[in-house]
C-alpha cells in the first residue's frame, strides 16, 4: 500500500489528550491524529506491529525516545536507532553531542522515509541534552510528547567510563567518579521516572529498556565505578517489576564487550546485531518485566539470574508464607495400635515380599523422637532395589534385619514429640524420607523431620522425585544455561521435575516417553522436543535434529537407553545416572550389566558419566525442598500427580505394580488415610 494515500485521507480527526510530564500539571493537546491512519501506520511497520498491538487504540504508531549520552554507548545507540527506523518507527534521539546526534538522525530519517512520505510532522528528531540536567531531560520528554502525542518505548543507554582511575583519584570526584555515577545511574533513574510518568499519564502501556552491562553482573577491577553504576542500573530495573500491573514493562539489557573505539583497536567485541536482537526480544515478549538479559559472545543470550539461582537468595514474602502455611491441628487422636507394611522376604516382587501387620504403638516416645501421622506416601521405582538390597549392595545385611518397615517417603502431621524436641510442634505438617512411610503412624528421630508448609500429595512428589532432580542437576550435572538437556522417562515422578528445572535454567530440553498422554503432559510442561518412542525412533531423532549431541543427560532407564544416550552425548557432555528402571524387574531381580568400551568413549570426548544416589546428599534436602515449594507456590513449577487414585495401605502393592507397568503419568501417590480432610483448615486459612 502507498502510504501517501493514507495521509491524504479526509477522514475526521479526533483529538488525543496528552498530559504534560514537565513542571505543569495542566493537560494540553498534542497533535491531531486519525485513528485509522495510526492503525495503518503500525501495519506498515511490521514486524514491530506485533510488539504493542494489544494496546494500540489511538496512537498506533510506535514512538521511541532514546535517551543517551553517546560516548562509549555511541555505537549501541546508533545501532538501536537505525534498527528501529528500519521497522518504520518514529525515533527521538537525545544526546549531548550535536555532531553525533545529527549523524544518527540522518541515518534514521533515511530509513523511515522508506515507510512514510508526505508527513505533516517530523519522522524523527534530535534533541541536544545533558542527561545529568533534570530540566533538560524533562524538556526533551515534553518535546517528544508535543510532537508525537505519546510514548510507547523508551531506551535509556547513557553510559561512560570513569575518566580517572579510582585508585589514583585524589579529587572529590566531581569531574570523575561522581560524574560517572550521575551519567550511568542517576540519569537512567531520572529517564525511567519520566518515561513511567508519561506512560501513566497517557494511560497506555509501554516498554522501557535500560542499558546495563555485563560489568554490572560481576566485578570489573579496571573500573569499579563503572561496574558499581551498572550494577545499580541492573538492580534498580529488576526492582520495577510491579509496574507490569500498570502495563509498563521495565527491563535491562546487559551486553558484554560491544563495539566501541577501544574494542575496535583490540579487535575483540560482540556483534552489534546481538544487542539489537536482545533489545527487540525485550520489546516483543510481553512476559518480560524486571528482566535482565545478559548477552555474551561466548554464551549468546540468557536471562540472569535463572529461577533456580534466584530461589537461592529470594526471601519468601510473608504474605506467601501465610497463604501456604498450615494451621496446626490440636485434636489429633493417638491410637493404641496401627497398621503398617513390613518386608518379610527379600524379593523383586513387592506383593509377595511384603504384608500388612497390626502393631502396638509403643509409648512413651523416646526423648529425641517424633511420632508422625502419615497422610500421603510416595511410590518410587526403586522400591524393588532399596527395599530389597539391590541398589546399595547390602543384601546380606538387610536379610539379617528382616522383617523391616517398607516405604521411604511420606508427608503427614506431627502427632507427638519427645521431651527433648524443642523445634517441632504437634499438629504441624512434616515430611520424612526414612524407612517406615507405608504406615498409618511412624516414629522417627527428630533430625529426620523435614518441616513443610502443607501435608499435600504435591509435597510428596517433591521428596524423592523432586529432590533427586533438583540436587542431581545442580551437583552431578553441574547444569547452567544455554545447554541441550535430554531427560529419559520424563513423564514419571522425577522426570517431570527435571524437564521443568532444566527449562527454568534457560536450556533446550528433549524428553523421551511412551504414549500420547505422556507426550501431552511433557508439552504442557514446556519441553522443546518430546520424543514418543512408541511413535518415533529416539536414535534417529537425536541424530537428525541434534547432530552436535546433547550436553546433559538425566538418565533413569538404563540398559539399551543408557547406550543410546551415551552415544548421543556431546563433547564435554555429562550423563547422570539416577536410576535404571528397565533393569529393576525380572525373574531374578536386578542384574548389573556390562558396558563394554565405556571408558574409551568418555575419554575420547572428555565426557563424564556420574552416578547419583539421593541418600548421600541428605544435608541438602531441606534447602532444595524449600526451593521446590517456593517455585511451586509462585506457579513456576507444576506438579503432575498420576490420576489413578490409590487409597489405604492395602493399595500400596497395586500402586507399586502400576508404576512399573509403564502406565503411570506423573507421580504415583498413595493416600494412606482417605478419611483425612483439609477442608476445614483450608477455609480457616482463606
Amino acid at each position: 500500500m502507498d502510504t501517501s494515500e493514507i495521509y491524504s485521507s479526509p477522514t475526521s480527526v479526533p483529538q488525543l489528550q496528552v498530559l504534560d510530564c514537565g513542571q505543569s500539571s495542566k493537560p494540553r493537546f498534542g497533535n491531531q491524529w486519525n485513528s485509522n491512519q495510526a492503525y495503518l501506520l503500525s501495519s506498515q511497520a511490521a514486524p514491530l506491529e506485533l510488539v504493542l498491538s494489544s494496546y494500540m487504540e489511538f496512537v498506533g504508531v510506535l514512538l521511541v525516545s532514546i535517551a543517551c549520552i553517546i560516548i562509549y554507548s555511541e555505537y549501541v545507540c546508533k545501532a538501536l536507532s537505525v534498527a528501529l527506523a528500519e521497522k518504520g518507527v518514529f525515533v527521538t534521539i537525545v544526546d549531548f553531542s550535536e555532531e553525533r546526534g545529527k549523524e544518527v538522525l540522518a541515518l534514521v530519517e533515511k530509513e523511515i522515509a522508506k515507510f512514510h512520505s508526505k508527513l505533516e510532522f517530523p519522522s524523527s528528531m534530535y534533541i541536544r541534552c545533558d542527561v545529568t540536567n533534570t530540566r533538560e531531560l524533562s524538556a526533551a520528554f515534553e518535546k517528544h510528547l508535543a510532537t508525537y502525542g505519546g510514548l510507547d518505548i523508551c531506551i535509556n543507554s547513557a553510559g561512560i567510563a570513569n575518566p580517572v582511575p579510582f585508585k589514583n583519584d585524589q579529587s572529590d570526584g566531581s569531574h570523575s567518579w561522581r560524574y560517572t555515577i550521575n551519567v550511568n545511574l542517576i540519569a537512567v533513574i531520572e529517564c525511567t521516572r519520566l518515561a513511567v510518568q508519561c506512560m501513566q499519564s497517557a494511560q497506555k502501556p509501554g516498554v522501557i529498556i535500560n542499558m546495563g552491562s555485563a560489568a554490572g553482573l560481576y566485578p570489573m577491577a579496571i573500573d569499579p565505578i563503572y561496574s558499581a553504576s551498572k550494577g545499580g542500573v541492573v538492580l534498580f530495573t529488576r526492582s520495577l517489576v510491579p509496574y507490569k500491573k500498570q502495563g509498563i514493562r521495565v527491563n535491562v539489557l546487559c551486553p558484554e564487550v560491544v563495539q566501541t573505539e577501544l574494542a575496535l583497536k583490540v579487535g575483540d567485541f560482540m556483534p552489534m546485531e546481538m544487542v539489537v536482537k536482545g533489545a527487540f526480544e525485550l520489546i516483543r515478549d510481553e512476559s518480560k518485566a524486571g528482566s535482565c538479559l545478559w548477552i555474551t559472545k561466548r554464551r549468546g543470550m540468557e536471562y540472569w539470574p535463572t529461577p533456580m539461582e534466584e530461589a537461592k537468595y529470594l526471601v519468601q514474602p510473608s504474605k506467601l508464607r501465610r497463604s501456604s502455611s498450615f494451621k496446626a491441628i490440636s485434636n489429633l487422636q493417638i491410637p493404641q495400635s496401627f497398621d503398617k507394611i513390613v518386608v518379610h522376604t527379600l524379593s523383586h516382587n513387592f506383593r509377595s515380599a511384603t504384608s500388612i501387620v497390626h502393631t502396638t504403638l509403643r509409648l512413651p516416645i523416646n526423648p529425641d523422637h517424633v511420632l508422625v501421622k502419615i497422610i500421603y506416601a510416595g511410590v518410587n521405582s526403586s522400591e524393588f532395589t532399596v527395599n530389597f538390597g539391590s541398589r546399595s549392595g547390602n543384601k546380606n545385611d538387610l536379610d539379617s534385619r528382616l522383617p523391616f518397615d517398607a516405604g521411604f517417603e511420606a508427608v503427614g502431621i506431627i502427632a507427638a514429640v519427645g521431651d527433648s524436641v524443642k523445634n517441632l510442634e504437634v499438629g504441624t505438617p512434616a515430611a520424612l524420607m526414612t524407612f517406615g512411610s507405608y504406615a498409618e503412624f511412624t516414629m522417627v528421630p527428630s533430625k529426620h523431620i523435614l518441616p513443610v508448609p502443607r501435608p499435600d500429595a504435591e509435597v510428596v512428589a517433591m521428596l524423592t522425585s523432586g529432590l533427586t532432580a533438583s540436587i542431581a542437576l545442580e551437583k552431578a550435572a553441574q547444569m547452567d544455561s544455554g545447554k541441550v538437556v535430554l531427560v529419559t522417562a520424563a513423564a514419571g515422578g522425577t522426570g517431570q521435575f527435571a524437564v521443568q528445572l532444566a527449562k527454568l535454567a534457560g536450556n533446550t530440553v528433549i524428553a523421551t516417553c511412551g504414549g500420547k498422554e505422556k507426550a501431552m503432559l511433557l508439552r504442557d510442561l514446556g519441553v522443546d522436543r518430546v520424543i514418543d518412542y512408541k511413535a518415533e525412533d529416539i536414535k534417529t531423532v537425536l541424530k537428525e535434529e541434534f547432530s552436535k549431541g546433547v550436553d546433559i543427560v538425566y538418565e533413569a532407564v538404563g540398559g539399551a537407553m543408557f547406550d543410546l544416550c551415551l552415544n548421543a552425548l556431546a563433547v564435554y557432555g555429562r550423563l547422570v545416572v539416577i536410576g535404571m528402571i528397565s533393569q529393576y524387574q525380572g525373574e531374578h531381580g536386578w542384574k548389573p550389566l556390562n558396558y563394554t568400551g565405556l571408558c574409551e568413549k568418555i575419554l575420547g570426548k572428555s565426557q563424564t558419566v556420574a552416578g547419583f544416589f539421593l541418600v548421600q546428599y541428605s544435608s541438602l534436602w531441606q534447602e532444595h525442598l524449600d526451593k521446590l515449594f517456593h517455585l511451586y507456590s509462585l506457579g513456576k513449577l507444576k506438579v503432575a500427580l498420576n490420576p489413578k487414585r490409590f487409597l489405604g495401605l492395602q493399595s500400596v502393592a497395586d500402586a507399586v505394580e502400576y508404576l512399573h507397568s509403564g502406565k503411570s503419568v506423573g507421580k504415583v501417590v498413595v493416600c494412606v488415610d482417605p478419611t483425612f480432610s483439609l477442608q476445614k483448615e483450608t477455609e480457616e486459612i482463606a
